[in-house]
């Protein structure tokens, strides 16, 4: 899958922080933002330094592309078919074992 447009992938947790940022600078965000902050802060579920921490030791697996490892990270999968769906559209599938290591990656990260 590749994007549209080439730019930079950002976490839910570095957009809420973004988004607060400008929300302090400015005062009012645009509708859009708005939206997008409500929906970083109800659904970031870890902190930024975390985030990234996960994504990096996502990226060292085989076969991990790293909007893939983003997307994991924002969503913090907890049983097999939940990483199944993550590459339900992509044309390499992780094995058993990988999708193991996946899960046991996040749930390093996923202390509540």
């Amino acid at each position: 899958m590749e994007q549209d447009e080439p730019g930079k992938l950002v976490s839910l947790s570095e957009v809420k922080n973004i988004l607060r940022k400008i929300s302090k600078e400015r005062k009012d965000l645009i509708y859009e933002q708005k939206v997008a902050l409500e929906h970083a802060e109800r659904f970031a579920k870890l902190p930024v330094k975390q985030t990234k921490d996960l994504i990096d030791e996502l990226m060292k697996l085989e076969h991990m592309e790293e909007y893939q490892a983003y997307k994991i990270a924002d969503i913090l999968p907890l049983t097999v078919d939940d990483v199944k769906a993550v590459f339900a559209k992509e044309r390499y599938t992780p094995n058993e074992r990988e999708i193991k290591t996946i899960l046991e990656i996040v749930q390093k990260y996923n202390v509540v």
